[in-house]
């Protein structure tokens, strides 16, 4: 399992995280959060819909960005502080989704970390942007 301490991060860093949306990651997201918004679990009513069909939860799409966060840039031992989200077009079942974070600023004093974010999917269109703030782990793992 590999991180990286505050004193190792470069602006310009980057990671990301790539996955498939499915119908099961959509029924056991609305189970788990207990959003059972018809545009989620419904097909009749969604095809009468803003979007004419399903869409998977905003905040299912969203947490992809905390994967990359927590698994690879900056890695196991990193705090999440804060997330500004902007949705910008729909996740579809079957969508696969790119979620990316680039460092974009750094407090070393503070410890703290400051992630362009974005998720895109298989079309490059973006469905996810804003920013994080973190505070990656003090020691390597």
């Amino acid at each position: 399992m590999n991180n990286k301490t505050i004193d190792e991060l470069s602006i310009g860093d980057r990671a990301f995280f790539e996955k498939t949306v499915t119908e099961a990651d959509v029924c056991l997201f609305a189970g788990i959060s207990g959003d059972m918004n018809p545009a989620h679990i419904n097909q009749t009513a969604a095809e009468n819909s803003l979007f004419k069909g399903r869409i998977a939860h905003g905040m299912l799409s969203a947490s992809l960005i905390s994967t990359v966060l927590g698994m690879y840039l900056p890695g196991p031992g990193t705090i999440y502080l804060s997330q500004d989200l902007r949705f910008t077009y729909p996740v579809k079942i079957n969508d696969t989704i790119k979620a990316e974070a680039e460092i974009i600023a750094l407090d070393r004093e503070k410890c703290l970390a400051i992630l362009k974010t974005t998720c895109r999917n298989q079309n490059g269109k973006v469905v996810i942007e804003g920013k994080a703030t973190v505070k990656p782990p003090k020691t390597k793992l």
